[in-house]
Order: C-alpha cells, then structure tokens, then sequence
C-alpha cells in the first residue's frame, strides 16, 4: 500500500525507479529531462527541469508528495514545503547512495519487495563485472570529462563506476566533492601531467565533441589521445545517480576498459 496517490517526480532517476517498480500510476508530473524509460515523455506532465523550475507548473498536477534531488533543488524544496507540499529530497552521491534511495523510494510507495528486488539484480550486474576483471594485472588510467568549460572531472558514483568497471580515476582526489564548482580543473596541463589512457566524456546536456577534445593544446601527448582512446558515454546513461548509472553506465565503462585491455595483449 501506498501511502501517497499523486507523486511528482524531478530528477530522471526517481522517474525510472517509479516505472522500474510498476509504479507509475502514481506518477503526475516528471522531470523535463526524462528518458527513461522512453513512453514517460508520452505519459506524463514534464514539470520542471533540474536546477530550475516554477512552482505553479508542479503545484497544478497537484501533487501529495514531491521527489527531489540534491542541493540544486533546495530552494525549490522549499517553496514546495511554504505552500503546504510534503517532499522528500535524496543527495546520493555513490553507489551506496543509489541503492539506499530506491530502497527508501520503494518502501514510500509501497513496493519495499520490488525494490529490494531492483537493488539485487544491481548488486548481481556489479558482482558480474567485478569477478571479470579480478584477473586483471594493469588498469588503465582514466579521465572522465563531465563538462568542457571549464573542464570538470567526474562526480563520486562515476568515480566509483570506473573503479568497478577495472579503470583508475585519474581525478579521484575530486570526485568526493559534492559540488561541480570543486570539481572544476583549473588547469588543463593536469589532465596532461595525469596521463590517462582513456579519455570518456560525458557532457550533460550537449554532444560530446571528441575533436575538441584533440585538439587541445599539448594534449597530443596523452596516451588516450594517442591511441584514439578519446570516447563518450551518453550522459543520461551515467551522470544520473540510479539504476541507469550500473545498468548503462558501468556495461559501457566495462566495455571500453575490456577493449583496452585487449590491445595490451596483441
């Protein structure tokens, strides 16, 4: 049983978990950047962005519980709550964090046996590519572009994805920080100094230009600009802290750290 019949969602990973669960009857409105799964855009109201959005559009689906996500969304949690609206904001930040936000979304609406269901078989797919890349002896560094300008390394969950995935976070150091502005790398010639082999970009919001990437001054002297290593993973797939993230994003970081281990060997 549900205790909430009219839930407006406003991150894309609570959309995906909602339909994930056989839930999406209760669903009234959706984030603007929905796309998973596709016939969410068909189905549902879109009622706000991500770091904006305006009250009245979320207010007319008439909501009993609002969904939000991270610090981005604070100010807009808290005229939700000034106008009477009960919310409920996660901030996950890592693998764990995904798993604890389907786990407390699920048992919200009722569906604590089909979340706990969802987190195994993640759990399972982590376990898979884990035990794949045990006998590995090298693992390749990596950097992960998240925005080109200024240039930001990755957040903590795809921090954590390329680990798992049998990579090496050439930025760790940053990836705790909650914060895109902590993240920034104020000097491009560290991206030289750290010397990845693989170079993954992933801008939210926009394609990906490898070329740009390339082209960069100095940057001909990376192993991965050099090898032709220089590759995207969609956004949607990887920068969205849910199920997309293990079931998208670490197949596909798993798949291009495969590939280079293959060319090791030949």
């Amino acid at each position: 049983m549900s205790y909430y019949q009219r839930i407006a969602c406003l991150s894309t990973e609570a959309v995906e978990v909602m339909y994930a669960l056989g839930a999406e009857d209760l669903l009234v409105g959706i984030s603007g950047y929905t796309v998973r799964p596709p016939r969410a855009r068909d189905e549902k109201p879109k009622v706000s962005g991500f770091s904006s959005g305006k009250i009245e559009r979320i207010l007319a689906v008439n909501p009993d519980l609002v969904i939000a996500y991270s610090n981005m969304q604070s100010e807009l949690c808290r005229d939700l709550i000034s106008a009477g609206i009960e919310v409920h904001a996660f901030n996950q930040r890592d693998v764990a964090g995904i798993f604890r936000m389907i786990g407390v979304l699920s048992a919200l609406i009722g569906k604590a046996s089909e979340g706990q269901a969802l987190i195994s078989r993640l759990e399972q797919q982590i376990t898979a590519i884990r035990a794949q890349t045990a006998t590995w002896t090298r693992r390749p560094k990596i950097y992960f572009e998240e925005w080109n300008a200024p240039l930001m390394s990755c957040i903590g969950w795809v921090s954590e994805l390329i680990g798992i995935a049998g990579g090496e976070d050439v930025f760790s150091d940053l990836a705790g920080f909650h914060s895109a502005r902590e993240r920034i790398i104020a000097d491009p010639c560290e991206v030289i100094r750290r010397a990845p082999d693989i170079i993954i970009g992933s801008w939210c919001g926009k394609k990906f230009r490898p070329e740009t990437v390339r082209d960069r001054a100095g940057w001909e002297q990376i192993p991965a600009v050099q090898s032709g290593r220089v590759l995207e993973i969609k956004s949607p797939d990887i920068l969205s802290p849910g199920p997309s993230a293990i079931e998208h994003g670490l197949l596909q970081l798993h798949v291009l750290i495969a590939e280079w281990q293959s060319a090791q060997t030949r």
